[in-house]
Parts: structure tokens; C-alpha cells; sequence
């Protein structure tokens, strides 16, 4: 024997090995787990995460008391909201919708009114309330501007237009021709009345004439007046009615009044009716209409005197008067 002996080799049993006939030993391959029956146990996942939590919201701090003067203002507010739309609203309708509404009823009463005297030949005093019997220009708003007067001054009669005082004077006779309209809405047919100064025309038609009337002098133009405006060519029949006898002292061209003076429109305004006969009384035509503008506090009255009257001939019309008279 060598002095190196090889040393002897066992075996050793390893359990889960086996020796492969001619080769290495095979590594035993481990088993997957198994259940209380024997069974190999599913693979699981990984591990499931819980639900996320919604974030907690803070705790709101304590409510102050007034909960219930809030709700009361907050009411009030809406109510004040819903008067405001409702106040806009009735201005639409009074400045833009009326307006419609009484220009409709103005071009058939213009219609209607020449329809009528085409069939007549001279003015009849007995209208009924709300016929249309003349025709108001006011050459210094335009020569297009111009309305019928109805008979009457209560509400339906002036939503068509200008409305004449039934017991006052017709046109072109003695006294007092006394008409109202509306400065605000229904076709606002006075809405500019007093811009009229001293000398205008205003012109009334009537199935057989044109009468000229001319605004009196104002107030402060009265004392001055033959040295001042009278020398205007449009002025030489425009004089001041003030005189000895006083009748007419109250009577200029724009004179404000309360609303209870309705002796604006009596034959001698301001007067008594038994002032003056009516052989004495001048031929007047007074126009009434609210002030200041959107109010009925006061009442603003324009005073003119009759300077012309002029029969109508064939062919003749508005536009050829407005020549004669120098208000082209």
C-alpha cells in the first residue's frame, strides 16, 4: 500500500435524492405547499392594499348665531331684485309699447279722418267723444311732425293723440281752443312743448281751413317787447294781451300751474268765464301737458293767439301753407 491511502467513500443517504444510474446525483426539487387534504396550495399575489381612505374634511368651526337675519336679508335682497325687473319692465312698456300701440291708432284715425272729410265741407261741433275732427303741426319740430285731436281728453282719446277740451272754443272762433296731450309714452305727442318760444307756429287743420296761431310773448319779454322781438317778421301780428283792463295779465306763452288750474283752458285763462264777452275775448289756442318730464306734479301750458286763418283751396296743402307763412 501507497503511503498515501485513498480514503474510503460512502454513501450517505440524503433523502429527496436519487442517483442517476451513470451520472450525478439530481438535486431534489422542492414541493410546492399543500393543504390540510394534500393538495398544492394556489400561489397568491401579492398581498392586497386596503381601500384608500376618503380625506377627512376638518370640522367647520361653530356657526355664529343671525342665521335667521341672514335669510331675512337675503329675502329682502330678492325682493328688491324682483321690483327692479318689474319697474324696468314697466318702463319698456311705457316708452317703447305704448308708443307702438298709439301709433297704430293714430295712422287709423289719420285714415278715418280723411275718409271723413272727404264727405264733408265744413267742421260740425257736435263730435262724438274720441273723433278725430282736426289736425295740430307744430312747424318747428319738423315738418313731418303732426297729429289728429279727438274730441275728448280722457284716457282712450289721448292714447290716439292730442285731445281737445270739449267745453272750450273750435278752432278759429273767439275764446279759448284748449287741447292736452301726453309728454311720455302713448306717442308723447307734447313731448317737446317747451322748447316752443315766442313767435312759433302752431298750425291747426280742419276740413275747410288752416289757422295759424303764434305762441305770446313770455314773461320776461313783455316789457321790452315793441323795442326787442317784435321787429322778427314772424311776430307782426304777436303781441302781449296784457292791458288796462287786466283780463288777460296771467296770459303768457309758458306759464307753469299746478295741476287743479283748470282755468288754463277757460276763454280767458285764469279768469272767471264771465270776465269778458265773447265778442271781446281774443282767439286763443292753449296747449296742456305734464312737467317736468316722467311726472304729473305740475301742469306746463303754452298760450298762443290766432294770427292767420286760411281757407283751403284745391292742389293746396300743408306744404304750400308752410311757404306762405315763412316756415319752409
Amino acid at each position: 500500500m501507497s503511503r498515501y491511502e485513498e480514503p474510503e467513500t460512502r454513501e450517505i443517504p440524503v433523502p429527496g435524492f436519487a442517483r442517476r444510474p451513470g451520472g450525478p446525483q439530481r438535486r431534489p426539487q422542492a414541493q410546492p405547499p399543500r393543504d390540510a387534504s394534500g393538495r398544492p396550495r394556489r400561489p397568491q399575489g401579492p398581498p392586497r392594499q386596503p381601500p384608500a381612505k376618503p380625506p377627512v374634511r376638518p370640522p367647520e368651526p361653530p356657526r355664529s348665531g343671525g342665521g335667521a337675519g341672514r335669510a331675512a336679508v337675503r329675502t329682502f335682497g330678492e325682493v328688491l331684485i324682483t321690483l327692479g325687473v318689474v319697474v324696468l319692465l314697466f318702463v319698456v312698456y311705457e316708452l317703447y309699447v305704448t308708443n307702438l300701440m298709439s301709433a297704430q291708432l293714430q295712422r287709423e284715425a289719420s285714415a278715418a279722418l280723411d275718409e271723413r272729410w272727404s264727405q264733408e265741407r265744413e267742421l260740425h261741433a257736435d263730435l262724438a267723444d274720441g273723433t278725430a275732427f282736426a289736425r295740430i303741426y307744430i312747424p318747428s319740430f319738423g315738418a313731418d311732425w303732426g297729429f289728429t285731436v279727438q274730441q275728448g281728453v280722457d284716457g282712450a282719446a289721448l292714447e290716439v293723440g292730442p285731445g281737445h277740451y270739449k267745453e272750450t272754443a273750435m278752432p278759429g272762433e273767439p275764446g279759448n281752443f284748449g287741447v292736452a296731450g301726453h309728454r311720455v309714452g302713448k306717442g308723447a305727442p307734447f313731448n317737446d312743448l317747451d322748447l316752443l318760444n315766442s313767435c312759433d307756429a302752431i298750425v291747426i287743420e280742419t276740413v275747410d281751413s288752416f289757422f295759424v296761431y303764434r305762441v305770446l310773448p313770455m314773461s320776461g319779454e313783455v316789457a321790452g317787447w315793441a323795442q326787442g322781438k317784435a321787429r322778427d317778421p314772424r311776430c307782426a301780428n304777436v303781441a302781449p294781451l296784457q292791458d288796462e283792463q287786466g283780463a288777460y295779465d296771467e296770459t303768457f306763452g309758458r306759464v307753469i300751474v299746478t295741476p287743479d288750474r283748470g282755468d288754463a283752458v277757460a276763454p280767458v285763462p285764469y279768469k272767471p268765464e264771465s270776465t269778458l264777452p265773447p265778442a271781446s275775448q281774443a282767439a286763443l289756442l292753449t296747449l296742456t301737458t305734464c312737467h317736468p318730464q316722467f311726472s304729473d306734479r305740475e301742469r306746463l301750458i303754452i298760450h298762443s293767439v290766432l294770427t292767420n286763418q286760411f281757407r283751403k283751396q284745391p292742389g293746396a296743402g300743408y306744404e304750400e301753407l308752410l311757404r306762405e307763412i315763412g316756415e319752409a
